[in-house]
Order: C-alpha cells, then sequence, then structure tokens
C-alpha cells in the first residue's frame, strides 16, 4: 500500500471510530457517600461537541480542576463551569447529588435546572433560600436572583436541553421514601440511559424498574442505545432490610436478566456497556462490590467503572 492510499485508510478509519462514538462523559464525582470531593456528577455531551449536560452535581469544582489535570479541559475549573456546563439533570433532592451545583451557584452562568416538581421545590424551600444559602433559582422566597430557571419534567415526555444538541425523558424510580429520576438523553437517533438512586423492584415494591426496561427494551434492541449508567451502592453482604433503596450486586443482575427477557434473551446482552455509578465507601467495600459484579455477570455485561475526572466515549 502506497502513503496516499494508507493515508486514506487512515483517515478513513478515523471518520468511521468518530461517527460509533455517540457521546462523551466526564466524570466529575463516582461514588455515592462520605468522600465530599468525589459525588455523583457526569457531564454528557454528543460526540464532536463541547455544550454538556451535568447529570447529577454532587461535585463539581474537583471533579473539573481533576479533568483539567488529566487534559480533558483546557483553561480553568471557573471557565469550565461557566462556558461549558449548559445545564443540570438533577435526578432527586438529596445532598450527595446536588451540593455541588449550591456550592458553586455563586461562581455559575444562568442555566436551568431539569427535574421532578418534587425535587425542584426542595431547592426552592430547603437549599436556595436566603436562610440556607441565596435564592439563585427563580421561584420561592424574595431576593429572587433568578441565575436559575426551574424546569419541571413530566414522565414520559421529551423535553430539549437548552443550549445543547440533546432532549431527555425523564422516568420515575423508587428509591426508599422519595422518587428518583432515569434520564433518557438523546442526541439524533442515539441515546443514554442514566439512574439515579434506586433498588431492585423486588425489595422496592415497585414496578419502575420493569416500566424503564420496558421502554428502553426496543433502543437496546435497535443498538441506539449506548449505555446504562447505574448505580451499585452495596456489596452483597449488605441485608434487604439495609439498602434504603439502592443496589448490591446480586440484585443488579438479577435486574438485568429481566431486561434480557425483554431485548431476546441473555445473549442480546453480551458487551452491552453498563457503567457502573454510586459506590459507597469505604475503599475495601468498593474493591468488594467491584468484584462482586465481575463475578456474577453471567450475561457477558461489558462493565464499566469510571474515573474521576477522565473521559469515557461511547
Amino acid at each position: 500500500m502506497n502513503f496516499k492510499l494508507f493515508s486514506i485508510f487512515i483517515l478513513s478509519a478515523l471518520a468511521i471510530s468518530a461517527k460509533a462514538q455517540s457521546f462523551k462523559i466526564v466524570p466529575l464525582g463516582v461514588l455515592g457517600g462520605e468522600d465530599e470531593s468525589n459525588l455523583s456528577s457526569y457531564m454528557l455531551a454528543p460526540a464532536g461537541s463541547n455544550n454538556y449536560v451535568c447529570l447529577d452535581a454532587g461535585t463539581l469544582y474537583t471533579g473539573i480542576s481533576k479533568a483539567i489535570a488529566n487534559k480533558v479541559f483546557a483553561g480553568t475549573a471557573e471557565q469550565v463551569l461557566r462556558q461549558k456546563i449548559k445545564g443540570y439533570l438533577i435526578s432527586h433532592s438529596h445532598l450527595d447529588h446536588l451540593s455541588g451545583l449550591v456550592i458553586n451557584s455563586p461562581a455559575d452562568t444562568n442555566k436551568t435546572i431539569y427535574a421532578f416538581a418534587d425535587c425542584l421545590k426542595v431547592f426552592e424551600t430547603h437549599y436556595f433560600t436566603p436562610v440556607s444559602w441565596s435564592n439563585f433559582g427563580d421561584k420561592g422566597e424574595a431576593p429572587v436572583l433568578k441565575k436559575y430557571h426551574y424546569e419541571t419534567l413530566e414522565a414520559g415526555k421529551e423535553t430539549a436541553i437548552a443550549s445543547t444538541d440533546m432532549t431527555v425523558t425523564p422516568y420515575p424510580l423508587s428509591h426508599s421514601n422519595l422518587t428518583s429520576t432515569a434520564f433518557l438523553v438523546r442526541s439524533g437517533s442515539a441515546y443514554v440511559l442514566y439512574l439515579g438512586d434506586t433498588g431492585p423492584d423486588a425489595v422496592e415494591k415497585s414496578a419502575n424498574l420493569h416500566n424503564l426496561w420496558t421502554a428502553v427494551a426496543p433502543l437496546i434492541k435497535d443498538k441506539r442505545l449506548k449505555a446504562i449508567m447505574i448505580e451499585t451502592s452495596f456489596p452483597d453482604e449488605q441485608p434487604d432490610k439495609s439498602l434504603f433503596g439502592h443496589f448490591t450486586p446480586r440484585w443488579l443482575m438479577s435486574e438485568f436478566d429481566n431486561l434480557a427477557q425483554l431485548t431476546g434473551g441473555a445473549a442480546s446482552l453480551k458487551g452491552f456497556k453498563v457503567v457502573i455509578t454510586h459506590l459507597k465507601p469505604p475503599v475495601a467495600s468498593v474493591s468488594k462490590i467491584k468484584q462482586q459484579l465481575k463475578a456474577e455477570n453471567k450475561l457477558g455485561l461489558n462493565l464499566i467503572f469510571p474515573e474521576q475526572g477522565k473521559t469515557l466515549t461511547l
């Protein structure tokens, strides 16, 4: 092969590779408690775009700083916060999923917070108030600073994410005593599914996951769903009565068995990308969760354990 043909071959291969990559994810926080510098938060953008939405916002500044150190972004953490994050999808009102947004609000620019009504109400009445912080929202107690616009999501209804080429369709999840959210994000014909905190239907006495699996199964069959981002908070030794709306490896694999029944059997999920989120410290527990997930992965899922500040491509 001469040099010209070789160059054409390389450029074609790169073009095919770029086309195959639908999304990029920058994890700003990957854990589920205790370490306030590494709490649930993921920047998501279509491949080739720098207009991100944040899937939860437990940690922002530290995660952005680590991404800059890894040469994911140039400039300062404040510049990335202000210029690249275009909005926030908040799954539920627990602090480990939104504290970074609250703390960094004085340095942020005008954006939209997308969530179910009950979650937005907690922002309005508990977090963005003159007593707790300042009211950076566009509703609630005066003075109302109107930096953030509250956009109420409706279950199953697709909503455009402002200043991006993405849309989101939310689905309710059961998280012990409150409603959490699964966000189905679309760019063109490609999708990513991000789940906030939740537990198995059998323990939660719920059909929310079954309903969600039914909704996304056709996308998996058509290979349009590029990944599922889902939590596993505790090792298998955690008693069901003490899960508090979370997963163990055993229960997670049980739910993926249920999903496989809707997508054509066990073989249909072989190699499917599953990003594991919200592992709870200490380190020994995190290591055990990873070991158990790998040992119990009979479906051959492509398990991905994100690292803070290091890009994932889907």
